[in-house]
Protein backbone atom coordinates (compact mmCIF):
# COMPACT_ATOMS: atom_id res chain seq x y z
CA UNK A 1 0.00 0.00 0.00
CA UNK A 2 2.90 2.30 -0.95
CA UNK A 3 1.07 4.60 -2.93
CA UNK A 4 -1.58 5.21 0.14
CA UNK A 5 -0.01 7.18 3.06
CA UNK A 6 -0.51 9.92 5.62
CA UNK A 7 0.42 13.49 4.81
CA UNK A 8 -0.43 17.07 7.54
CA UNK A 9 -3.38 14.54 8.59
CA UNK A 10 -5.10 13.55 5.53
CA UNK A 11 -4.89 10.50 3.74
CA UNK A 12 -4.04 10.44 0.08
CA UNK A 13 -3.70 8.06 -2.90
CA UNK A 14 -0.58 8.86 -5.21
CA UNK A 15 -0.37 12.04 -4.34
CA UNK A 16 -4.39 12.76 -4.20
CA UNK A 17 -6.43 13.55 -1.13
CA UNK A 18 -9.33 11.28 -0.25
CA UNK A 19 -11.15 14.27 0.77
CA UNK A 20 -10.63 16.10 -2.53
CA UNK A 21 -12.48 12.51 -4.04
CA UNK A 22 -15.05 12.03 -1.87
CA UNK A 23 -16.17 15.82 -2.37
CA UNK A 24 -15.63 14.95 -6.13
CA UNK A 25 -17.58 11.96 -6.41
CA UNK A 26 -19.29 11.40 -3.48
CA UNK A 27 -19.30 8.23 -0.97
CA UNK A 28 -19.12 5.43 -1.06
CA UNK A 29 -16.61 4.74 -3.24
CA UNK A 30 -13.90 2.76 -4.44
CA UNK A 31 -10.12 3.68 -4.81
CA UNK A 32 -7.84 2.24 -6.71
CA UNK A 33 -3.98 3.09 -7.60
CA UNK A 34 -2.85 2.47 -10.83
CA UNK A 35 0.59 2.27 -9.69
CA UNK A 36 0.34 -0.59 -7.24
CA UNK A 37 -1.75 -2.81 -10.22
CA UNK A 38 0.87 -1.78 -12.61
CA UNK A 39 4.00 -2.55 -10.50
CA UNK A 40 2.38 -6.02 -8.94
CA UNK A 41 1.01 -7.08 -12.12
CA UNK A 42 4.71 -6.49 -14.09
CA UNK A 43 6.55 -8.24 -11.42
CA UNK A 44 5.19 -11.40 -12.52
CA UNK A 45 6.07 -10.67 -16.01
CA UNK A 46 9.49 -9.33 -15.34
CA UNK A 47 10.55 -12.34 -13.00
CA UNK A 48 9.83 -14.69 -16.55
CA UNK A 49 12.51 -13.20 -18.28
CA UNK A 50 12.44 -14.76 -21.72
CA UNK A 51 10.69 -17.70 -20.87
CA UNK A 52 7.39 -17.93 -23.00
CA UNK A 53 4.69 -17.41 -20.72
CA UNK A 54 1.59 -16.05 -20.24
CA UNK A 55 -0.29 -14.05 -17.70
CA UNK A 56 -3.75 -14.22 -17.08
CA UNK A 57 -5.25 -12.06 -14.92
CA UNK A 58 -8.21 -13.40 -12.16
CA UNK A 59 -11.09 -11.33 -13.11
CA UNK A 60 -13.23 -13.16 -10.04
CA UNK A 61 -11.07 -10.96 -7.96
CA UNK A 62 -11.96 -7.77 -8.87
CA UNK A 63 -13.98 -6.89 -12.19
CA UNK A 64 -14.18 -3.48 -12.42
CA UNK A 65 -13.80 -2.35 -15.54
CA UNK A 66 -11.16 0.59 -15.24
CA UNK A 67 -9.04 -2.47 -13.72
CA UNK A 68 -9.62 -4.66 -16.78
CA UNK A 69 -8.91 -1.78 -19.33
CA UNK A 70 -5.56 -1.03 -17.58
CA UNK A 71 -4.50 -4.82 -17.32
CA UNK A 72 -5.61 -5.29 -20.56
CA UNK A 73 -3.40 -2.20 -22.20
CA UNK A 74 -0.38 -3.53 -20.49
CA UNK A 75 -0.76 -7.01 -22.26
CA UNK A 76 -2.46 -9.30 -19.66
CA UNK A 77 -5.05 -11.97 -20.63
CA UNK A 78 -7.42 -12.75 -18.35
CA UNK A 79 -8.84 -16.17 -16.61
CA UNK A 80 -12.23 -16.12 -16.62
CA UNK A 81 -14.96 -18.19 -14.44
CA UNK A 82 -18.55 -16.87 -16.08
CA UNK A 83 -20.28 -16.01 -18.86
CA UNK A 84 -20.65 -12.72 -16.88
CA UNK A 85 -16.83 -12.09 -16.78
CA UNK A 86 -16.73 -12.72 -20.04
CA UNK A 87 -18.97 -10.43 -21.54
CA UNK A 88 -17.11 -7.82 -18.63
CA UNK A 89 -13.29 -8.42 -20.32
CA UNK A 90 -14.76 -8.18 -23.65
CA UNK A 91 -16.37 -4.51 -22.99
CA UNK A 92 -12.88 -4.11 -21.43
CA UNK A 93 -11.83 -4.73 -25.06
CA UNK A 94 -9.97 -7.98 -23.92
CA UNK A 95 -9.21 -10.39 -26.93
CA UNK A 96 -10.91 -13.96 -26.72
CA UNK A 97 -7.87 -15.52 -27.72
CA UNK A 98 -6.15 -14.05 -24.52
CA UNK A 99 -8.51 -15.41 -22.34
CA UNK A 100 -8.69 -19.09 -20.49
CA UNK A 101 -12.12 -20.43 -18.91
CA UNK A 102 -11.87 -21.60 -15.32
CA UNK A 103 -14.41 -22.82 -13.10
CA UNK A 104 -16.20 -26.16 -12.29
CA UNK A 105 -19.97 -25.42 -13.61
CA UNK A 106 -19.78 -23.86 -16.75
CA UNK A 107 -23.37 -24.01 -18.39
CA UNK A 108 -24.16 -24.65 -21.73
CA UNK A 109 -25.18 -21.38 -22.78
CA UNK A 110 -21.78 -19.85 -21.22
CA UNK A 111 -19.27 -22.86 -23.03
CA UNK A 112 -21.96 -21.87 -26.36
CA UNK A 113 -20.80 -18.34 -26.38
CA UNK A 114 -17.30 -18.84 -25.06
CA UNK A 115 -16.56 -20.56 -28.02
CA UNK A 116 -18.86 -18.63 -30.37
CA UNK A 117 -16.42 -15.97 -29.05
CA UNK A 118 -13.42 -17.53 -30.04
CA UNK A 119 -11.85 -18.40 -26.70
CA UNK A 120 -8.25 -19.53 -26.00
CA UNK A 121 -8.95 -22.30 -24.28
CA UNK A 122 -11.18 -24.10 -21.82
CA UNK A 123 -10.06 -25.68 -18.37
CA UNK A 124 -12.35 -28.91 -18.30
CA UNK A 125 -13.21 -30.79 -14.77
CA UNK A 126 -15.17 -33.78 -15.62
CA UNK A 127 -15.73 -36.49 -18.07
CA UNK A 128 -19.34 -34.98 -18.20
CA UNK A 129 -18.13 -31.01 -19.00
CA UNK A 130 -15.80 -32.99 -21.90
CA UNK A 131 -18.65 -34.28 -23.20
CA UNK A 132 -20.76 -31.25 -23.19
CA UNK A 133 -18.30 -29.57 -24.45
CA UNK A 134 -17.88 -31.86 -27.59
CA UNK A 135 -21.27 -31.82 -28.02
CA UNK A 136 -22.13 -27.94 -28.02
CA UNK A 137 -18.71 -28.01 -30.40
CA UNK A 138 -20.34 -30.35 -32.60
CA UNK A 139 -23.09 -28.14 -33.09
CA UNK A 140 -21.54 -24.93 -34.04
CA UNK A 141 -19.09 -27.28 -36.31
CA UNK A 142 -16.05 -25.58 -34.30
CA UNK A 143 -13.12 -27.92 -32.81
CA UNK A 144 -12.78 -26.64 -28.78
CA UNK A 145 -9.29 -26.18 -27.25
CA UNK A 146 -9.23 -27.61 -24.20
CA UNK A 147 -7.11 -28.18 -20.52
CA UNK A 148 -7.42 -30.97 -18.25
CA UNK A 149 -7.40 -29.08 -14.56
CA UNK A 150 -5.92 -31.67 -12.61
CA UNK A 151 -6.96 -31.82 -8.56
CA UNK A 152 -3.40 -33.10 -7.19
CA UNK A 153 -4.45 -33.44 -3.84
CA UNK A 154 -2.37 -30.95 -2.12
CA UNK A 155 -2.21 -29.47 1.02
CA UNK A 156 -2.24 -26.01 -0.01
CA UNK A 157 -1.91 -24.95 4.11
CA UNK A 158 -4.82 -22.45 3.80
CA UNK A 159 -8.25 -22.16 4.70
CA UNK A 160 -9.90 -25.14 4.06
CA UNK A 161 -13.19 -22.77 2.66
CA UNK A 162 -10.84 -21.59 0.00
CA UNK A 163 -8.64 -24.72 -1.02
CA UNK A 164 -9.41 -26.59 -4.02
CA UNK A 165 -6.41 -28.90 -4.80
CA UNK A 166 -7.18 -31.64 -2.18
CA UNK A 167 -8.91 -35.15 -3.22
CA UNK A 168 -12.07 -33.88 -1.19
CA UNK A 169 -12.67 -31.55 -3.30
CA UNK A 170 -15.26 -30.89 -5.65
CA UNK A 171 -12.56 -28.85 -8.27
CA UNK A 172 -10.59 -30.83 -10.79
CA UNK A 173 -9.56 -34.29 -12.16
CA UNK A 174 -8.31 -37.11 -10.27
CA UNK A 175 -4.78 -37.69 -11.42
CA UNK A 176 -5.85 -41.78 -12.11
CA UNK A 177 -8.97 -40.69 -13.87
CA UNK A 178 -6.90 -38.38 -16.87
CA UNK A 179 -5.72 -41.16 -19.12
CA UNK A 180 -9.54 -42.16 -19.65
CA UNK A 181 -10.50 -38.46 -19.95
CA UNK A 182 -7.80 -38.36 -22.48
CA UNK A 183 -8.64 -41.33 -24.46
CA UNK A 184 -12.62 -40.31 -24.48
CA UNK A 185 -11.23 -36.82 -26.05
CA UNK A 186 -9.46 -38.86 -28.37
CA UNK A 187 -12.78 -40.58 -29.85
CA UNK A 188 -14.71 -37.47 -29.19
CA UNK A 189 -14.40 -35.28 -33.10
CA UNK A 190 -14.75 -31.63 -31.56
CA UNK A 191 -12.49 -31.32 -29.47
CA UNK A 192 -8.61 -30.90 -28.58
CA UNK A 193 -6.51 -31.44 -25.20
CA UNK A 194 -3.59 -28.88 -26.12
CA UNK A 195 -3.23 -28.36 -22.50
CA UNK A 196 -2.93 -29.00 -18.19
CA UNK A 197 -4.21 -26.86 -15.92
CA UNK A 198 -3.96 -26.81 -11.49
CA UNK A 199 -5.20 -24.74 -8.89
CA UNK A 200 -4.74 -25.83 -5.37
CA UNK A 201 -6.95 -23.01 -3.53
CA UNK A 202 -6.30 -19.22 -2.68
CA UNK A 203 -4.55 -17.12 -0.27
CA UNK A 204 -1.15 -19.26 -0.05
CA UNK A 205 1.48 -18.22 1.77
CA UNK A 206 4.21 -21.28 0.86
CA UNK A 207 5.76 -21.83 -2.06
CA UNK A 208 5.60 -25.60 -1.40
CA UNK A 209 2.46 -26.71 -2.18
CA UNK A 210 2.40 -24.59 -5.56
CA UNK A 211 5.61 -27.19 -6.24
CA UNK A 212 4.37 -29.90 -5.20
CA UNK A 213 0.93 -29.45 -7.37
CA UNK A 214 3.35 -28.59 -10.45
CA UNK A 215 5.23 -32.09 -9.81
CA UNK A 216 2.00 -33.87 -10.20
CA UNK A 217 1.37 -31.82 -13.65
CA UNK A 218 4.64 -32.86 -15.13
CA UNK A 219 4.68 -36.86 -14.01
CA UNK A 220 1.19 -36.40 -16.05
CA UNK A 221 2.82 -34.22 -18.92
CA UNK A 222 5.84 -36.99 -19.36
CA UNK A 223 3.12 -39.56 -18.88
CA UNK A 224 1.11 -38.34 -21.45
CA UNK A 225 4.23 -37.79 -24.03
CA UNK A 226 4.57 -41.58 -23.96
CA UNK A 227 1.15 -42.01 -25.01
CA UNK A 228 1.89 -39.31 -27.97
CA UNK A 229 0.00 -36.71 -26.69
CA UNK A 230 1.81 -33.52 -27.30
CA UNK A 231 1.00 -30.87 -25.34
CA UNK A 232 1.09 -26.90 -25.72
CA UNK A 233 1.11 -25.17 -22.36
CA UNK A 234 0.84 -25.76 -18.66
CA UNK A 235 -1.97 -24.09 -16.41
CA UNK A 236 -0.47 -23.67 -12.82
CA UNK A 237 -3.30 -21.73 -11.50
CA UNK A 238 -2.90 -18.81 -9.06
CA UNK A 239 -3.44 -18.67 -5.13
CA UNK A 240 -0.68 -16.12 -4.15
CA UNK A 241 -1.48 -14.60 -0.82
CA UNK A 242 -1.34 -11.03 0.22
CA UNK A 243 -0.49 -9.74 3.88
CA UNK A 244 -3.31 -9.03 5.38
CA UNK A 245 -1.99 -8.23 9.04
CA UNK A 246 1.04 -10.26 10.07
CA UNK A 247 0.95 -12.97 6.97
CA UNK A 248 4.20 -13.34 5.13
CA UNK A 249 3.51 -14.64 1.28
CA UNK A 250 6.28 -15.12 -1.20
CA UNK A 251 6.94 -12.16 -3.16
CA UNK A 252 5.61 -12.99 -6.72
CA UNK A 253 9.25 -13.15 -8.15
CA UNK A 254 10.35 -15.51 -5.79
CA UNK A 255 7.20 -17.24 -7.04
CA UNK A 256 7.63 -18.03 -10.57
CA UNK A 257 11.68 -18.31 -9.88
CA UNK A 258 11.02 -21.29 -8.12
CA UNK A 259 8.52 -22.39 -10.81
CA UNK A 260 11.06 -21.86 -13.50
CA UNK A 261 13.21 -24.09 -11.25
CA UNK A 262 11.40 -26.44 -10.85
CA UNK A 263 10.66 -26.32 -14.76
CA UNK A 264 14.29 -26.64 -15.33
CA UNK A 265 14.88 -29.25 -13.05
CA UNK A 266 12.44 -31.80 -14.59
CA UNK A 267 13.47 -30.64 -18.21
CA UNK A 268 10.34 -29.07 -19.37
CA UNK A 269 10.48 -26.12 -21.48
CA UNK A 270 6.26 -25.82 -22.03
CA UNK A 271 4.78 -22.22 -22.06
CA UNK A 272 3.47 -22.03 -18.39
CA UNK A 273 0.23 -20.16 -17.64
CA UNK A 274 -0.24 -18.42 -14.67
CA UNK A 275 -3.26 -16.74 -12.44
CA UNK A 276 -2.74 -14.30 -10.13
CA UNK A 277 -5.87 -12.41 -8.79
CA UNK A 278 -5.80 -11.68 -5.62
CA UNK A 279 -2.20 -11.17 -5.42
CA UNK A 280 -2.23 -8.24 -7.92
CA UNK A 281 -5.66 -6.32 -6.95
CA UNK A 282 -5.86 -7.32 -2.98
CA UNK A 283 -3.67 -4.63 -1.73
CA UNK A 284 -3.93 -2.05 -4.65
CA UNK A 285 -7.60 -0.26 -3.40
CA UNK A 286 -9.42 1.16 -0.32
CA UNK A 287 -13.03 1.79 0.41
CA UNK A 288 -13.89 5.27 0.89
CA UNK A 289 -16.57 5.79 3.35
CA UNK A 290 -18.21 9.29 5.22
CA UNK A 291 -19.20 8.87 8.82
CA UNK A 292 -22.86 10.02 9.28
CA UNK A 293 -23.34 9.46 13.42
CA UNK A 294 -21.41 8.96 16.11
CA UNK A 295 -23.53 7.08 18.73
CA UNK A 296 -23.00 6.21 21.98
CA UNK A 297 -23.82 2.94 23.69
CA UNK A 298 -23.21 1.69 27.40
CA UNK A 299 -20.05 -0.57 26.45
CA UNK A 300 -18.91 0.87 22.71
CA UNK A 301 -18.51 3.99 20.91
CA UNK A 302 -19.73 3.93 17.07
CA UNK A 303 -19.42 5.45 13.71
CA UNK A 304 -21.94 5.37 11.43
CA UNK A 305 -21.07 5.15 7.54
CA UNK A 306 -22.54 5.40 4.59
CA UNK A 307 -20.91 2.31 3.01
Amino acid sequence: MDHFHYRDGQYFAEGVSLARIASAVGTPCYVYSKAILEQRWRVFDDAFGDYPHRIHYAVKANGNLAILKLLRQMGSGFDIVSGGELERVLKAGGRPDDMVFSGVGKRESEITTALETGIHCINVESAAELDRVNRIAGTLGVVADLALRINPDVDPHTHPYISTGLRENKFGIPADQVPDLVKQAHDASHVNIIGLACHIGSQLTELSPFIAALDCVLDLVFSLRQEGLQLKHLDIGGGLGIRYKDETPPEPDAYVKALLKQLSARQCNLPLFIEPGRAIVGNAGILLTRVEYLKSAESHQFAVVDA
